[in-house]
């Protein structure tokens, strides 16, 4: 499938100039930044604070954001009008995207400069946001194709968030039982994990094994947006 990045760079210029007027969802892009200042002072219980403070913006920024961008366009009715131009599926997504990425990615490298948390590896770290930003973006998607308003859009990430954001908290709330092992295997709780890891004495088998899960996650539901995508146009 061909990709024009002029073509996806024109969508991502309109999505920005929409955006900009949209107070009400451009408020989430300071979200990360007001949790950060909030656990500045966690002190020992950092490594909990950043975990909790990434994989709650993910849903609230980036995941919310992508999926009012897409469900704006169907508000609209002109999502299936952009599927007219030459514009393809894959430049459509792309741009559509773009701006959520960046967004994301610049909100949380300055949350967690605030919060002055030092990764184990750097290169581990930045996988595992870049590889969760591109995850919670394909889950955006996903929420805006099956919402016809903003409104729908941003109640659609609920159950989203019962997946993506609550198993770490799971088995805080109702104890450790063996059912709850499941939840381990979260991309949420994968992230914890990696954040977890101490600066000194780790090995690179614990640093791959929660990106490696995560990337699973990224790739299945990357496809699963893309197909989806494809299948709603032709529905409508």
């Amino acid at each position: 499938m061909s990709i024009s990045l002029k073509r996806a760079r024109a969508i991502f210029v309109k999505d920005y100039k929409e955006f900009s007027r949209n107070y009400a969802v451009s408020f989430s892009l300071i979200v990360p930044i007001l949790f950060a200042f909030l656990f500045r002072s966690a002190g020992p219980s950092l490594p909990g604070a950043i975990g909790f403070l990434l994989n709650i913006s993910f849903m609230l920024l980036t995941c919310l954001v992508q999926a009012c961008l897409i469900a704006e366009e169907k508000e609209r009715n002109t999502l299936r009008s952009l599927m007219m131009t030459p514009a393809t599926t894959m430049d459509v997504l792309i741009g559509k995207s773009t701006l959520v990425f960046v967004m994301s990615a610049v909100a949380l490298a300055i949350a967690t400069y605030i919060l002055g948390y030092e990764p184990a590896s750097l290169w581990a770290f930045v996988a595992a946001i870049i590889l969760s930003i591109i995850l919670y973006i394909a889950v955006g998607t996903i929420c805006g194709l099956f919402s016809k308003t903003l409104l729908e859009a941003s109640l659609s990430i609920i159950p989203a968030a019962m997946v993506f954001t609550a198993p770490p908290v799971v088995p805080l709330l109702f104890g450790d039982f063996p059912i709850f092992k499941v939840l381990d295997y979260t991309p949420s709780i994968q992230l914890v994990h990696l954040l977890n890891i101490r600066n000194t004495g780790f090995t690179t088998g614990e640093l791959l094994k929660p990106l490696l899960i995560i990337l699973a996650w990224t790739v299945v539901f990357t496809i699963v947006s893309v197909v989806l995508y494809q299948r709603r146009l032709k529905d409508e």
